[in-house]
């Protein structure tokens, strides 16, 4: 059972990310008392009766949003695995709607890695942009920036990390090989020799022990991603909110007590870091309670061609989600290439609100 205050603080990022305001979350979040599983005035009693009623309205990928709520952080129980059923559902009635949104499953040894895809193509294979939240976000809450990427040349795939919504890959020290088997999968479908990764959180970690390993991948962009001082500072880990060790221990099939001591040899040291040879962008928050500052400053001091930007916020940099959306996809077109008026376009804007103090 998780502890309410924790889940309304570190929801806020991903509400905002899903253009929820405050005037209508604030209301649903102050209904709830307790996460009992499904009672009423639950966590996921409260988003899922929401989530229902914008589903009754026809509005589906509103209620996608609030689906992804009700099984956030992740699923511990029958509510949680029916809301991310529902999430899932409403997101496919949603997409219905598109025909550029593909589902697309990659059957493994290991588990199934379920994705939606755009773009894909064995007439003209379009370079690949792959897209993966952290632990616990669902492919859904990005997937729909998929309609986005075709006037900017890319196919893409969205998809979670192991162990994360539908993904049911076990999450440990191989976990970066499952972006290889992705490219394979639409290797005929795509350009994969042109791929770039869009992970963030605990994705972008993967996928940096990925592009040590795989020359498809030409860039990758994150933002709050762990890559030593997580893995390795002790006394720090003792102060990372309870909600992500539990949900770390939930998705390495461990306990809270012993979670940092399965991931502890997981940590990318300074000598991998400056072997990797492909352009890095990365978003910081500069008050960030579940990453360590030392971090950022090893990705600064090691990797060659880095891009930094940093946000005065906590974890996700939720006041400053727009800057964040509109400095990541213009990192991977600055990796890609060409595209002149979009970059223009994208750079004015966010220098728009960089400059003038906008962030959400």
């Amino acid at each position: 059972m998780n502890v309410i205050a924790e889940l309304k603080n570190f929801v806020v990022a991903h509400t905002r990310s899903q253009g929820l305001p405050p005037e209508h979350y604030d209301p649903l979040l102050a209904r709830i008392r307790h996460d009992e599983d499904g009672t009423p005035g639950s966590w996921v009693r409260e988003w899922s009766d929401e989530a229902a009623r914008l589903e009754g309205a026809g509005r589906l990928l509103e209620a996608c949003v609030h689906y992804n709520m009700a099984r956030f952080p992740f699923v511990d129980g029958g509510a949680r695995q029916e809301a991310l059923d529902r999430c899932v559902a409403t997101f496919d009635g949603w997409r219905s709607g598109f025909p550029a949104i593909e589902r697309l499953d990659v059957d493994l040894p290991e588990g199934r890695i379920r994705c939606w895809t755009s773009g894909l193509d064995a007439a003209t294979p379009r370079p690949l942009l792959v897209m993966t939240g952290g632990i616990v976000s669902v492919k859904e809450q990005w997937a729909p920036v998929l309609l986005q990427l075709a006037e900017l040349g890319f196919a893409g795939v969205v998809t979670e990390m192991p162990g994360v919504g539908e993904n049911t890959l076990p999450y440990r020290a191989d976990s970066p090989r499952m972006y290889s088997a992705l490219l394979d999968a639409v290797g005929e479908r795509a350009d994969t020799s042109r791929a770039f990764v869009l992970a963030l959180s605990f994705s972008g970690h993967l996928a940096l022990r990925a592009a040590l390993h795989d020359t498809r991948i030409r860039g990758v962009v994150g933002a709050g991603a762990p890559i030593h001082d997580f893995f390795t500072d002790t006394e720090w880990q003792r102060s990372v909110p309870r909600v992500t060790t539990d949900t770390l221990a939930h998705l390495t099939g461990s306990t809270p007590a012993e979670v940092y001591g399965v991931i502890k040899e997981w940590a990318l040291d300074p000598e991998e870091l400056s072997a990797l040879r492909v352009p890095v962008a990365h978003v910081t928050s500069l008050r960030d309670e579940i990453i360590p500052p030392g971090d950022a400053v090893l990705l600064r001091e090691r990797v060659h061609r880095v891009r930094l930007l940093a946000h005065d916020d906590v974890h996700g940099s939720p006041r400053f989600f727009a800057q964040t959306r509109l400095w990541t996809l213009l990192s991977v077109l600055r990796m890609r290439g060409g595209y002149a008026e979009q970059r223009t376009a994208l750079t004015r804007e966010f220098a728009r609100l960089r400059y003038s103090g906008v962030g959400a």
